[in-house]
């Protein structure tokens, strides 16, 4: 007698364990996106959208859900894909049974977000259809074709990264500079991409570096410029005080521009780093413009580093903080006020350490009153004979800040270094060739060699920013003492800033002001 199978149909959807209900339509998607805004590109856009609407109406068992599109979006990450995760959603909620898409590289070119997406639809028995590859992720080959092709898109991503980043980093070579006109202040994109001046932008980039030299902190500064209601370079109504800080250092308001500050880590989350000397920059000099003339911006570098070594915390409420000298102790002086809300009320100043640790400075409180008039006092003695101190800093300028030896210097030890270089890269192309103990020694020798120069050339390059910072300070100083009345009746915050470096207390009736030029003026 002959044997007999009977076939018991599934009853349960083995991947999400639900009823199968027969003679029900399967819900069905299509997903489209290109990478780019080209118009090639939006009419395969438009395309793809057309060609898969129809494909999925042209089946009877199938119910078109609809179509799902990113367009003008990267495929490294899906992290910011709307269409792609919006459609992701939806299956997972059981709106979708099948997604169909033209292939593994327009749905993800990043091997980890393909298959987490696959294994994450599949437990929920949403399939996904490869048109190109016609891979079905639910058959049992599925998975193993789609890592394989997801594999080769994402080495196809990493290619096209890797190219697009010489690019760029071949622009940088031969001086070509790139900016986000939208979101930087003070320039407009001239028609043949070169930097034009936004004249009412360019007043705004000039008040900031103005009011710092007076005093001011970048925090003072965003709020006054928030207060007034000028947008940020991004177009927002608040400033931060980052956004203060970012415009003080960035050398393309003095016309030059210093190219690949970051680079990007990962080709694909797209992140971006720092270049801490991982890779090469490129500092290109004159090559807009100025907004800010080379003198004030390194006025500015000279001020921002030396508020960064102030023992006590910067006020820019304080227009003494950071250069009143205790002359007993050595210690900074700090804002105080004495008989607070009352008739004997008094705003002033005092050594922060004159009873700290059992000691007691002889030096007094001083109120601001007293220091403006000894400022005065100051200030019309330095400025007795204009001629003559013009002429000493025009001297000083010359002797001191002539950086003719050191760039000589800079260069010689440049050209040791790439034929240091040069003999490095020789000797690793014989590795494996000669003895690896004689390899070893002759490469230590040399990176010894390379990083001493290295080394010795950046103490250079030190010493001529700070020759060109003090250059900069003496032109300062000339230009103010030019522009100065010989007598001043009342104290001016710009001069203070401007010409005195710090003020040494010793007593209630004597201090001595020591201006930026050197010059040293006892008042009583």
């Amino acid at each position: 007698m002959g044997k007999r199978v009977t076939e018991i149909p599934a009853t349960l959807n083995r991947f999400n364990s639900t009823p199968i209900v027969r003679n029900k339509k399967k819900r069905v998607c299509g997903y489209a996106r290109v990478s780019t805004d080209s118009e090639e590109q939006a009419t395969s856009y438009d395309a793809q959208l057309d060609y898969y609407t129809n494909y999925i109406k042209a089946h009877k068992d199938w119910e078109f859900v609809g179509m799902y599109a990113d367009e003008g979006i990267s495929g490294t990450s899906t992290k910011h894909r709307k269409g792609f995760n919006d459609m992701i959603r939806d299956a997972i909620d059981g709106k979708i049974d099948l997604i169909i898409t033209k292939s593994v590289s327009r749905f993800a070119r990043n091997t980890v977000d393909s298959l987490q997406t696959v294994r994450k639809l599949k437990e929920k028995g949403v399939e996904i259809y490869f048109e190109k590859e016609n891979i079905w992720t639910l058959d049992s080959k599925g998975e193993l074709l789609i890592t394989i092709m997801s594999s080769l898109a994402q080495e196809e991503s990493r290619s096209i990264s890797e190219n697009v980043a010489w690019g760029k980093r071949k622009a940088m070579a031969d001086g070509k500079v790139s900016v986000s006109y939208s979101t930087f202040l003070g320039y407009d994109k001239g028609p043949n991409g070169e930097f034009v001046i936004n004249e009412e932008q360019a007043k705004v980039v000039r008040m900031i570096f103005k009011w710092y030299l007076m005093g001011q902190a970048p925090a003072a500064i965003a709020k006054r410029l928030t207060e007034m209601k000028i947008p940020t370079p991004a177009g927002k109504e608040k400033w931060w005080i980052s956004t203060v800080q970012h415009i003080l250092v960035n050398e393309k308001y003095k016309g030059d521009a210093l190219l690949q500050k970051t680079y990007t880590e990962d080709f694909l989350t797209k992140k971006q780093k720092k270049n801490s000397g991982e890779l090469k920059q490129y500092y290109v000099e004159k090559h807009h413009e100025p907004i800010i003339s080379v003198d004030e911006f390194n006025r500015v570098q000279e001020e921002i580093e030396k508020r960064r070594n102030y023992k006590q915390r910067y006020s820019s409420n304080n227009i003494f903080s950071g250069k009143l000298i205790c002359g007993d102790c050595g210690e900074m002086f700090g804002r105080m006020v004495t008989h607070a809300n009352s008739k004997y009320e008094k705003v002033g100043q005092r050594c922060i350490r004159k009873y700290k640790d059992g000691h007691k400075c002889f030096t007094p409180f001083v109120t601001d009153e007293k220091l403006k008039e000894w400022v005065v006092q100051g200030i019309n003695k330095y400025l007795t004979d204009k001629e003559e101190i013009i002429k000493n800093l025009e001297e000083i300028r010359t002797i001191a800040c002539d950086t003719e030896e050191l760039e000589k210097q800079r260069d010689d030890l440049e050209i040791d270094m790439n034929i240091i270089y040069e003999h490095i890269q020789r000797l690793i192309s014989q590795a494996g060739i000669i003895d690896a103990v004689e390899y070893e020694k002759k490469y230590n020798k040399l990176t010894k060699e390379y990083e001493r120069a290295k080394s010795k050339r950046e103490e250079i390059l030190i010493n001529i920013k700070q020759c060109e910072y003090k250059n900069s300070r003496l032109q300062g100083i000339i230009d103010i003492v030019e522009k100065t009345q010989e007598i001043i009746s009342e104290f001016d915050e710009v001069l203070w800033f401007e010409l005195v470096d710090k003020m040494i207390i010793y007593s209630k009736v004597r201090a001595v002001i020591i201006f930026r030029d050197g010059t040293e003026i006892e008042v009583e």
